[in-house]
């Protein structure tokens, strides 16, 4: 299970931080907990429109791939501080992520009250209209005389204050379980998997579908090459070294852009053959080109989840390359600055060479593998059989398409002949 723990206060001595810190630390076992923080939250102001800033943006896409929420607030002045209330403004403004998401509610402060005056009307506002949050109710988890309650390495000192906190807990998780079970899925809006639309970096009058689309697109943009530098985020490097680091990867490297026009791969691989099987013809074409028919609702289906935010990654194993590689196959959202979607970084490597080292360095072993399926989960974790229900291959047979999303999610850019 995947939460977000919104941490409430934005002072640099958070016990609210430490407190969640504390949460996450010791409940690996019931969920995946990220803390987010609200320093960089901008005031709240209708008038200044910052919907569509980095630090919103980031938010609202965190929020909506969690199962859940935990807010842990302080009390300022008997009720929230301010920088969370101009969060919680900023996402019900003219974003909703927190529509029908479950929120546990907790908090610590320094006097003997524990935040209580503060989660009550933080409460009433997480139920308000425009929020319409699923607050857990009941369960106050009030940690009061907060500067005495964690010892010198972040642990809290009492023994039944902990023990009720593993058991808000776990109620939490059931709760979560039960409000997912409630929820109706909202349907995404359709991929133009043929790339019909332009944005601001699409190529105008040139053929997606020519086989020289690189060099027509690179003459009538009268793009760099060679050695001249070209400035990055940290560094400047020629195009010649570029290509050399972008070829040195491990991995096979795709970008498709989003507009969904699949843009560049990293052409070293072709020397020793690719897992993914891409070829220089297929490069500036739009996606539908790249995949075989029966792919394409699993191909829309993963680019839906990267471009909505509800996933940052998605991974599949890929066992059609027999027993002897552990290949995975990765499709991850790129955002921009502001948070943007600008398109998908599919990555493909065979990390069976790196699990073998490892194993070799720390003397463990694989355990749990079948005779079907290449199980690499860890060294010390039983791994289950994988469905052969990638879509990253032109071989997959029909019923992959019909299969449920969680399952296929091959979009390999480039990865199979159409």
């Amino acid at each position: 299970m995947k939460l977000v723990g919104i941490v409430g206060s934005n002072s640099d001595q958070s016990y609210n931080r430490l407190l969640m810190k504390y949460i996450a630390v010791h409940n690996g076992d019931l969920f995946d907990l990220e803390i987010l923080d609200t320093k960089d939250i901008p005031l709240f102001n209708q008038s200044n429109d910052q919907t569509d800033s980095g630090p919103i943006q980031f938010m609202k896409r965190k929020i909506e791939q969690a199962d859940g929420v935990i807010i842990a607030t302080p009390e300022h002045n008997h009720t929230v501080p301010a920088n969370l209330k101009s969060l919680i403004e900023w996402l019900s403004f003219k974003i909703h992520p927190l529509d029908n998401k479950p929120v546990l509610i907790i908090g610590a402060s320094y006097y003997d009250q524990g935040s209580s005056r503060a989660q009550l009307h933080l409460r009433q506002i997480m139920e308000a209209p425009g929020v319409n949050a699923i607050v857990m109710p009941g369960n106050e988890f009030l940690l009061a005389e907060v500067k005495q309650a964690f010892d010198e390495f972040g642990e809290i000192k009492d023994a039944k204050t902990s023990e009720f906190l593993q058991v808000t807990l776990r109620k939490f998780v059931k709760f979560v379980h039960v409000a997912k079970a409630l929820e109706e899925p909202k349907p995404l809006p359709k991929e133009d998997l043929n790339a019909t639309g332009q944005i601001a970096t699409t190529i105008p009058d040139v053929d997606m579908r020519a086989a020289d689309w690189v060099e027509q697109a690179a003459k009538k943009v009268q793009a760099v090459s060679g050695d001249t530098y070209v400035q990055l985020d940290r560094g400047i490097l020629t195009v010649d070294q570029i290509n050399y680091l972008l070829s040195s990867m491990p991995m096979e490297l795709t970008y498709a852009d989003s507009n969904n026009e699949f843009l560049y791969y990293n052409a070293g691989k072709e020397q020793a053959g690719t897992l993914a099987g891409r070829r220089p013809d297929q490069v500036g074409n739009p996606l539908i080109v790249c995949h075989p028919a029966k792919a394409l609702k699993n191909v829309e289906w993963v680019l839906q989840q990267l471009r909505a935010g509800k996933q940052d990654v998605i991974r599949i194993h890929v066992p059609k390359h027999g027993p002897d590689k552990y290949v995975v196959h990765s499709y991850q959202a790129m955002h921009d600055d502001q948070q943007r979607y600008v398109g998908l970084n599919e990555y493909v490597m065979d990390i069976k060479p790196v699990i073998d080292w490892y194993l070799q360095q720390t003397k463990q072993q694989l355990v749990g593998t079948t005779s079907t399926t290449a199980a690499v989960a860890s060294a010390s974790v039983k791994s289950e059989p994988v469905s052969n229900d990638a879509v990253a291959s032109a071989s997959v047979k029909n019923e992959a398409a019909t299969t449920t999303p969680a399952k296929a999610d091959g979009v390999a850019s480039a990865s199979v002949k159409p």
